[in-house]
């Protein structure tokens, strides 16, 4: 595996512990710094453990902590519940030999179905897998960000249309947000299956082909899908807010259903029934019978 996509406990430590001032942590009195962030003392103080016990965590000379040292230390970092559920995570690696195969991911029928009920009350949705892979979409969403059915299976994946696509970059208003929250979530991912040989060439791929990825990747942020909104400028019926929502479908874990919504009579509203009245109905069903490969492919608008 590429050693940028380990998770490793020290990595991450240090990473999070650059990024938080001393005021942040209720540290008065700090006066004035060479570097940002808390020093390892001011850390291991505030956690309630030994500055020689930290080090070595931060050192990578002890690669295991207690699940106790483990949330002194999130609470210490002020680390949301994502941060601190992949802290965890990567302190405690799965063992090599319970690690499974890859097989490739597929959706349940009755995720089909439900797409194609979410298009019927004027909802885009889309499923995403591991490695932001876009396992399926009605057609709304097609509509509304890019239609991931008509691109080669290499190419179906969320964070390369983000970092690889122009369009993105014109389609998000707030582009790099979006970008930051996109690779915090491939982070993530990365902890919970560092073994992923998929994931690693993903990263690898997108990491020499955008300064902005690696960069953002070089940060050791983690996100975890939850509810939020996005503003688009759209080309077909300009700008537009919508809410979205996270679930879980019930039979594959590394699945997750994206489900947008409007503000009911708002101008967005208004937008997104233009969208979907723009082109012929039918959802657009990803092709199952094409291989699904992991060499490194870029597609073209």
């Amino acid at each position: 595996m590429p050693h940028h996509l380990e998770p490793r406990l020290a990595d991450y430590l240090r990473a999070a512990r650059a990024r938080l001032s001393p005021e942040q942590a209720g540290i008065r009195g700090a006066g004035r710094r060479r570097v940002e962030g808390l020093r390892r003392e001011e850390l291991a103080m505030l956690a309630g453990v030994s500055v020689d016990y930290y080090t070595r965590l931060e050192q990578g000379r002890s690669r295991s902590a207690s699940p106790q040292v483990l949330d002194a230390l999130a609470d210490a970092l002020c680390l949301d519940e994502a941060e601190r559920a992949h802290l965890h995570t990567i302190a405690r690696p799965v063992p090599a030999r319970r690690r499974r195969a890859w097989p490739r991911q597929r959706l349940h029928p009755a995720t089909r179905a439900l797409l194609d009920d979410l298009e019927a009350v004027l909802r885009p949705a889309f499923v995403l897998g591991r490695r932001l892979d876009v396992l399926g979409q009605n057609r709304l969403a097609a509509l509304l960000i890019a239609d991931f059915a008509e691109m080669p299976a290499p190419e179906r994946n969320q964070a390369r249309f983000v970092f690889l696509d122009p369009h993105a970059r014109e389609l998000y208003v707030d582009w790099p947000r979006v970008a930051a929250d996109t690779a915090a979530m491939l982070r993530m991912d990365a902890g919970r299956h560092p073994e992923d040989p998929e994931l690693g060439q993903l990263v690898g791929h997108l990491s020499i082909r955008s300064p902005e990825f690696r960069s953002l990747w070089a940060r050791n942020r983690v996100h975890e899908r939850g509810i939020g909104t996005k503003r688009y400028h759209h080309p077909v019926v300009g700008d537009l807010t919508i809410t979205y929502q996270a679930f879980a479908p019930g039979d594959d874990p590394d699945q997750t259903l994206l489900v947008y919504d409007t503000e009911p009579g708002s101008s967005s509203a208004h937008a997104l029934r233009l969208l979907a009245g723009s082109a012929p109905a039918g959802s657009p069903d990803l092709p199952r019978d094409r291989p699904h490969s992991t060499a490194p492919a870029e597609h073209h608008h």
